[in-house]
This record gives C-alpha cells, structure tokens and sequence, in this order.
C-alpha cells in the first residue's frame, strides 16, 4: 500500500489564501467600468487638444447659424405682414404669396431698402372671368417705417410681371353651355362647343383675335361665327349675303333627290327668284322628271342653293324648313340670337384690377396666346403698398 505524500505545513501556510481575503482581494476588479465618464474625460482631452484658433472657428459658425435662423425668421415675418396688406387693400379673398430675395434680410432692412420683391395672386377676379395667376416682381423696394422692428409700408421704383387668364378656368366660368376655348397662333382663340337654342343642341364655332385695350385691358374681336343644326343647315348672325340661314352641302343632295320636296321648293317664286332661276326652266321641271334631275343636278344650281340666305324667305315660308327637316321654332330662336349677344358669350375681354396703393401706375405690354392660356406681360413703377 502506497504511503500518500504530505506536503509541508509551512509551504501550505504561505500558498493557502482564505475565502474572505480572495474576495475582498478581487472586488476591485470586478467593479464595471464608467464608461460615460471615461467618455468625458476623452473629449475633454479632445478639446484640451484643440488650438485657439479653431476653437474661436467653432463659436464664430455657431453664431453665425443663430443669426442666419434669426434672419429667416426676420423674412418670413416681413413676407407674412406684406401678404397681409396686399391682401387688404386689394381685398383678395386669400393672401398672396410674397417672396424677399437677397440675403442677409437683416442688413437690407437696416438700410431700408430690398432689391427684389415678388409677389404671386392666384384667382384674380377681373371682370366674367378669373385671372389664373398675377405675378410681379418689384425691384429697388423702399420700406416705409422706423428701427428694424417697425414696418408699414413699401414702395417699389420699378415692377415687372405677367398675367395668366387659363383656358381650363375659361371653360369651367365660361363653359356652362359647353363651350371651350383653345389657343390657335400667337393671338387668336378658337371657341368650340354647343349652345342651347328653342330646345336644340346647335354646335358653336368662333374665333376670338385678341388685342390689348387701352393700358389695362384686353379686348376681343369675335368673328366667323356660325352655328350648325345638325347636318342640315347652318346659321351666321348677321345681314350680309354670307351670313343667315344656308343648306349644308349634305342638305341640299337629300333635298335634290327627292323629287316632290325639289318640286315644292321651286314652287316658291322667292327661293326661284333668289336663285336665279329662268321661269322657262322652272316650268319645265314642274312637268318632267328628266328636265327636274338636269336642273337641280348642275354643280352651279347646288352652289347657288348652298349660298342663298334663306332666313328671310323661311320666315314668310315656314314649310320650307319643315321639308329640309328643320324645326320653325329653332329658327325664330336662331335669329333671335343676334350677333352681339353671341360675341358677348363667348368674349374673353377683361381689365386688370385695381392694384395696392394710390401712386404710380401699370401697363399692359405684349399678349401673346399659348397653349395653357392668354398671358400678358406687365410693366409699371411707382407702386406702394401700406402707409
């Protein structure tokens, strides 16, 4: 049996540590570690290590940024005040939107003078229509009041801006009877649509050519209009050989094929007389077919038929309309339709509303139609706004 080995007392003595001095040993190092002010003490070494230089670099931008934010603030303050007056004394239903370029603001308010100032009026109410957007920018603005807190006024030297009369607002204001306008060349409208006559549905075609009138307005010359019933006839205010009441092309071929409706229409002595017609030849188509078909088939009898004003002689002859198809009551509204009424419906014409301030003045320069609407540009000087 194998003795075991004992290991000295005193070697036991000096390696034996006791539980509560191993603990009380090892605490320290069990204690976790202060990472926030470890992380303090690194920045405060950052900065310890920074030169003057770049820390006076470091406050100078910090400044400079509470003074941009306070210079905005300062615009945004001036803009809102001057929407407010704009509104006021244009007696606008919303407030404009008004822009102040340059920067700094706070040194241009302290010389009391801007360099450019724009404002934006959107929905102007000018006459039948609405004036889609009114833009101006004002240049050398003078700003009426004292210190940098006090603002009641401005005056512009110079203005320069433009006028939007939409077609899309046109043919919502405009457009009740179902007529629409588009642009066509540099100042010319076309009006297109239907218009409601002794309960008929007649299509409407009109040209607008437009002008400027006088330095605030815009005027509209309306011509070539014409109204067509149907496929039948078609309708011109107006008392010229061009203008009443003519047979469309399609009207007249219907008419001519139909043996008893061409015999009833030469039966009038008015529509023969207007026609130019020999009596020899009238009485000859009453008897015979043949003679009727070689009178009424000529090219030159369908043109004269097609440009012979028939209004007058309908009126006193109302079955004339009846055998071509029309309805009598829509010619007593057509001519009822006279010719300035028609161009009063479709007129675009409109003046410029009264802008702020009693001084100065505003022009109206070129006109030109796009594709989005008519625009005019402005030009004018002398203008305030507020006291």
């Amino acid at each position: 049996m194998r003795t075991p080995h004992r290991i000295a007392d005193d070697t036991l003595a000096d390696d034996r540590t006791t539980f509560d001095d191993w603990f009380d040993g090892g605490a320290e190092d069990l204690v976790p570690p202060d990472h926030r002010r470890a992380g303090r003490r690194r920045r405060r070494s950052r900065l310890a290590g920074l030169s003057f230089a770049l820390k006076g670099l470091i406050a100078v931008l910090v400044l400079c940024g509470f003074l941009a934010l306070g210079d905005r603030w300062a615009v945004l303050y001036a803009e809102n005040k001057a929407a407010q007056q704009i509104k006021k004394q244009m007696k606008l239903t919303a407030a404009p939107e008004v822009e102040i370029a340059g920067f700094p603001f706070l040194t241009q308010l302290a010389d009391r003078r801007i360099g450019e100032l724009k404002v934006t009026v959107p929905d102007v109410a000018a006459d039948r229509v609405t004036l889609a957007k009114v833009s101006a920018t004002a240049h050398n603005v003078r700003i009426k009041g004292s210190g940098l807190t006090e603002i009641s006024g401005a005056y512009a030297d110079a203005m320069h801006g433009e006028v939007l009369l939409s077609f899309a607002d046109m043919n919502r204001e405009l457009g009740a009877s179902q007529v629409t306008f588009s642009g066509h060349g540099k100042n010319k409208v076309l009006a297109r649509g239907t218009l409601p006559v002794a309960g008929h549905d007649v299509k409407v075609r009109a040209d607008a050519n437009i002008q400027r009138l006088g330095a605030s307005g815009i005027s509209t010359d309306i011509d070539n209009m014409s109204l067509a019933v149907g496929d039948l006839a078609t309708y011109r205010p107006g008392t010229r050989a061009s203008e009443g009441l003519h047979l469309t092309r399609a009207s007249v071929d219907k008419l001519t094929k139909q043996a008893d409706k061409a015999r009833q229409l030469l039966a009038v002595p008015a529509v023969v007389k207007r026609l130019g017609v020999p009596d020899s030849a009238v009485q000859q188509a009453l008897n015979s077919d043949a003679k009727l078909r070689e009178l009424t088939g000529t090219p030159r009898f369908v043109k004269q038929l097609m440009g012979t004003n028939l209004i007058d002689i309908a009126l006193a002859h109302p079955e004339i309309l009846k055998r071509v198809g029309l309805d009598p009551a829509l010619l007593d509204g057509l001519t009822r339709l006279t010719k300035p009424e028609l161009a009063d419906r479709l007129s675009l014409a409109f003046r410029l509303p009264k802008l702020p301030g009693d001084d100065g003045y505003v022009r109206l320069q070129d006109v030109t139609v796009e594709k989005e609407g008519i625009r005019v540009d402005l030009s004018g000087g002398g203008l305030s706004i507020g006291k």
